[in-house]
């Protein structure tokens, strides 16, 4: 354990940081789950919301340092062509 005040600082605030990182990376997979689930649906009402939930949440993921921009483009391309191609395929 840390002895000096400036390492148990420190200390306090990973704990702190690693909480918040770990809180916003479970929200991030579950609306990634939320998303795919809905997709698997196929309701097109319930998709449309679904997916600019995720994009927001993905957004804000790259804001926060959790996502590579590029990664969480990549995400909102792929997902954005899975739902396109359920709307147009139920339409």
């Amino acid at each position: 354990m840390a002895n000096h005040v400036s390492s148990l600082k420190r200390a306090r605030q990973t704990l702190t940081k690693t909480a918040i990182n770990r809180a916003n990376k479970s929200k991030l997979r579950g609306t990634l789950r939320l998303m795919r689930e809905a997709l698997a649906a196929g309701d097109k009402t319930t998709l449309t919301g679904v997916y600019r939930s995720t994009v927001s949440v993905l957004d804000k993921s790259v804001q926060k340092g959790i996502l590579h921009k590029n990664t969480a483009s990549r995400y909102k391309a792929r997902l954005n062509a899975r739902v396109k191609a359920v709307v147009t395929r139920t339409a």
